[in-house]
């Protein structure tokens, strides 16, 4: 009898315990056919394999599955919300280990331009004057502990308070968060129809008085924070995606992949202390 081995690991592969946590969660196999051919956690490795080094679907090891296997599972699962339904239970789960209530009250917004690659279609890019960026932009709301809320992907010529309607207005609808901080770029008439459109407090956090370089702004530096683990996935460093959805899917599985090691871990990452020569010295 043949036995079967596991395929090698890679450093994006959820451990066991990661595994243990998004699992159950996924929906259940459609038994109605033929079983499965191959192992799902595969499948979400694949992704996360995706997700982390940047490479193309059809670049994929040959020790996943197919990657024709592999995106129509990130398909079927996109389009029954199983991304935005797994972050929210992974959020509440993280929430409550760190001694916050399961549902935020508070979030912070944000924007972030990146560069389009030539499969993002000139329907959704555009150029941001300020950034100097061709490409797309991000909208994220975080919760105070900087866990993803929600992510809107749209081109790069929207003005942060045009862009800012959509994601709030999709916060509305997916928490119960109704105060959100926001930096000046999202100042003026948006704060009045946060108010009146989404029952939303905008709540503006500017610079102290005189600043000059760089300073650690209060609630800004966690969205701030957030964006950048998210842009250390390679995927997310450069926007490839010919449709924004699926640009939105990418960042959500980025996040599903941080909040399920923060939750197997237990405790908050500690970085490496950097080295120098006196760590030989006896």
């Amino acid at each position: 009898m043949a036995v079967m081995t596991r395929r090698p690991t890679y450093p994006s592969d959820l451990t066991d315990e990661q595994w243990t946590l998004i699992e159950p969660l996924l929906p259940p196999a459609n038994t109605g056919g033929r079983p499965e051919k191959h192992p799902r956690r595969d499948v979400v490795d694949a992704i996360l394999y995706v997700v982390r080094t940047g490479c193309s679907w059809r670049h994929l090891p040959v020790d996943f599955p197919p990657w024709q296997t592999v995106y129509w599972y990130f398909s079927r699962w996109e389009e029954a919300k199983v991304t935005e339904q797994v972050m929210a239970v992974l959020r509440r789960r993280l929430r409550t280990a760190q001694g916050r209530g399961g549902e935020p009250s508070a979030g912070i917004i944000d924007s972030q331009s990146v560069k389009g690659a030539d499969t993002v279609g000139q329907g959704s890019r555009g150029y941001d004057a300020g950034k100097k960026v061709n490409g797309r932009k991000r909208f994220i709301v975080t919760d105070t502990l900087g866990l993803l809320l929600v992510v809107c992907v749209m081109a790069a010529s929207v003005q942060d308070r045009d862009g800012a309607r959509t994601t709030l207005l999709s916060l509305y609808l997916c928490t119960p968060v109704r105060f959100v901080f926001a930096d000046a770029g999202f100042a003026g008439r948006l704060v009045a129809w946060a108010e009146r459109f989404v029952a939303t407090t905008l709540h503006i956090v500017r610079k102290a008085p005189g600043q000059v370089g760089f300073a650690v702004i209060p609630r800004r530096w966690v969205v701030e924070r957030s964006l950048a683990w998210l842009t250390a996935h390679r995927r997310l460093a450069r926007d490839y995606e010919r449709d924004p959805e699926v640009s939105e899917a990418m960042v959500r599985w980025a996040a599903i992949g941080q909040m399920a090691r923060r939750l197997a871990r237990g405790q908050d990452s500690v970085r490496q202390r950097a080295w120098t020569g006196q760590d030989l010295i006896p």
